[in-house]
């Protein structure tokens, strides 16, 4: 069920403001690409934290002043959402930087400098999809493989 300002998951009460709207509103795109509840809330807000995070002044004064997320906001759909919900997360040396991509998917979600930054983050992905996390070494082999899914 879509969130908005006045009704969204507890989980999201102690963010600021501006990151509870951000989480909002990604939680209710991830919601619209197929995500269920479960998995949809760790997500949104650990996007919106980062955003949060890396926000300047400006972005965070831009979403303050932006109109609240509704339940009924439409929300682009990516047909390949289905497939990349449950892909392997990778940590991979590409370029000259350590990047984190989903298995399947055309674009890295993150690029560091340092390989255990990308392993922090890789690992955060991984854990909220509840997914397996593949890290390589910088020739290409593969050097280990975590287990982040859980049985229900």
């Amino acid at each position: 069920m879509p969130w908005n300002m006045k009704d969204y998951p507890a989980s999201m009460k102690n963010l600021a403001k501006t990151t509870r709207k951000k989480a909002i509103d990604i939680g209710n795109a991830l919601l619209a690409d197929g995500y269920p509840e479960d998995r949809a809330i760790p997500i949104a807000i650990s996007q919106a934290e980062k955003w949060h995070a890396d926000a300047s002044d400006e972005e965070l004064h831009q979403e303050e002043k932006a109109k609240n997320p509704q339940k009924n906001d439409k929300h682009e759909t990516n047909p390949n959402t289905k497939k990349l919900i449950n892909a392997k997360v990778a940590v991979k040396y590409q370029e000259d930087q350590w990047i984190v991509i989903s298995e399947g998917a055309e674009r890295a979600s993150d690029r560091f400098d340092k390989k255990s930054q990308a392993i922090q983050r890789g690992k955060e992905i991984a854990e909220n999809k509840e997914s397996e996390l593949k890290i390589y070494k910088r020739d290409g082999s593969l050097q280990e493989t975590r287990d982040y899914q859980t049985d229900n």
